[in-house]
């Protein structure tokens, strides 16, 4: 699940408008259910086409003779969507999240339509990294709206909405885009989701014109800012490289790695807010954490199919539905976290999350012993999704409440930020583990007979589950001084 926000440090006040207003019974009382139920359709999509899209995608890229141009279809996505967010950022604060979130569903449903009726690799690339910069303008606006429209009781509710819109992809999206790749063709995993939006958008629109268009009550829209527009292209193209550079461990992709590098660590500087990087109280410490749980479990998370396929002989259905539990315990776990009476015990369940988290991510390669049923992983990251659940969704909760009214913009775009670049950071470094101790494809098929390469997988998991208690520890500082 992608999603993130960057900012300024310090506690101020959640956007007015809608905190003054006489409380509702809930986001789907009548006056918030038609905003609601479209946002949230939204989301559902958006999580429905992720799933998706990894199966079909292997098919598309053979169709179309792109094997050795597959990596890019993902990476074209993720640089796009870090500019998207950025601006994003700008643009709702400056004038509302209205603009981003159409533009935004255009953009995500032209790059569906051009990849799902390329005839060559590089086009289909294209439409993958148009898709992307909506999916950034989306995300970030989408954040806005829940800022500004929705009162601050109710915005774990609509949080933990998010969450569990994710749960029925999780589950079915892998399941129907194999049969409609099967039966009818993977292009329409493609060109079939953008006719869905127009519901969602019909819904939706009208409210978020109501209740959440122009700039922030009181304050003075600033123009947007040359400087955050070249630190956006900067962090797109070094994360660009950096990936590129984590596809082989030869001496020449150094040089790529070294140029991302360059690019990167200015960007982030300036986009994220100050102080990010040393877990200064507040703010600063919400968006590092994100960035922290988000890409130490993802990275483990990735390596565990490949795991149970290579190393237990699962199938690749099997090893997937290891996994499809987890969607359920992270709602449930967002669900928790939505009930005001935990309200005062937030901090707490984030450390309790981190610390599932990294439990989870500790004992899902104990799998590597024959003697252990591989049963143990679902059973472990279920609980690790359920701690996620309480993390992500309340990072999210707690960037709105300490966000200025006009800066909601800004620090969802550096949430979404610190959770897809620690994404490509620490999926790039474990996977250059994985690589070096002889877990590579080529590696291991030379290697299967004599068992494989567990080392190589238990140096993927125990640096991640390092990390994550490095967030339980971020946890602790979430509170401004």
């Amino acid at each position: 699940m992608t999603t993130s926000e960057p900012g300024d440090t310090g506690v101020a006040a959640a956007p007015s408008a809608p905190a003054d207003t006489p409380a509702p019974d809930g986001v789907l009382s009548r006056s918030y259910r038609a905003l609601s139920i479209g946002i949230v359709s939204v989301v559902l999509l958006i999580a429905f086409e992720a799933t998706a899209v990894g199966t079909a995608m292997p098919v598309a890229a053979r169709e179309l003779d792109g094997i050795p141009l597959y990596a890019f279809a993902f990476s074209g996505y993720f640089t796009t969507s870090l500019f998207g967010m950025v601006f994003a950022g700008q643009w709702s604060d400056r004038a509302g999240p209205l603009g981003s979130l159409t533009t935004g569903i255009g953009a995500f449903a032209a790059g569906l339509l051009l990849s799902g009726t390329a005839g060559t690799m590089w086009l289909f690339i294209l439409g993958r990294a148009v898709q992307g910069l909506g999916g950034g303008l989306v995300i970030v606006a989408l954040y806005v709206v829940v800022g500004r429209a929705y009162p601050e009781r109710l915005r774990p509710a609509i949080m933990a909405a998010f969450a569990a819109s994710w749960v029925v992809p999780s589950v079915v999206g892998p399941l129907a885009a194999g049969a409609v790749t099967e039966h009818l063709g993977w292009r329409w995993v493609f060109v079939g989701v953008p006719v869905l939006v127009v519901l969602p958008l019909a819904l939706a629109l009208p409210q978020i014109r109501r209740r959440a268009s122009g700039p922030e009550e009181g304050t003075v829209p600033e123009p947007f800012g040359r400087r955050r527009i070249r630190l956006a292209l900067a962090i797109s193209a070094g994360a660009g490289l950096l990936q590129y550079a984590a596809q082989d461990l030869r001496w020449l992709s150094l040089l790529p790695g070294a140029a991302g590098a360059a690019l990167l660590v200015p960007a982030v500087l300036g986009l994220l807010p100050r102080g990010t990087y040393r877990a200064a109280r507040g703010l600063p410490s919400v968006v590092l954490l994100r960035g922290v749980a988000a890409g130490s479990f993802i990275a483990a998370e990735s390596f565990v199919p490949l795991m149970l396929v290579t190393e237990r002989g699962l199938s690749p259905t099997m090893a997937g539905f290891s996994l499809a539990a987890g969607g359920a315990t992270w709602a449930l776990g967002s669900f928790v976290q939505a009930r005001a009476r935990v309200e005062p015990y937030r901090e707490r369940l984030m450390t309790l999350g981190m610390v599932l988290t990294a439990a989870a991510i500790v004992a899902a390669p104990s799998v590597l012993i024959d003697g252990v049923p591989v049963w143990t992983v679902a059973v472990a990251w279920g609980f690790g999704c359920f701690g996620m659940g309480l993390v992500i969704s309340s990072s999210s909760v707690l960037m709105l409440k300490l966000s200025a009214p006009g800066e909601a913009g800004q620090n969802s775009a550096a949430l979404q930020i610190s959770d897809g670049l620690a994404n490509v950071v620490l999926l790039a470094a474990g996977g250059a583990a994985f690589a070096a101790l002889g877990g590579g494809t080529v590696a291991h098929a030379a290697t299967q007979a004599a068992g494989g390469h567990p080392t190589a997988f238990v140096a993927v998991f125990l640096p991640m589950a390092g990390v994550a208690l490095v967030g339980a520890w971020v946890t602790t500082r979430l509170r401004a001084a």
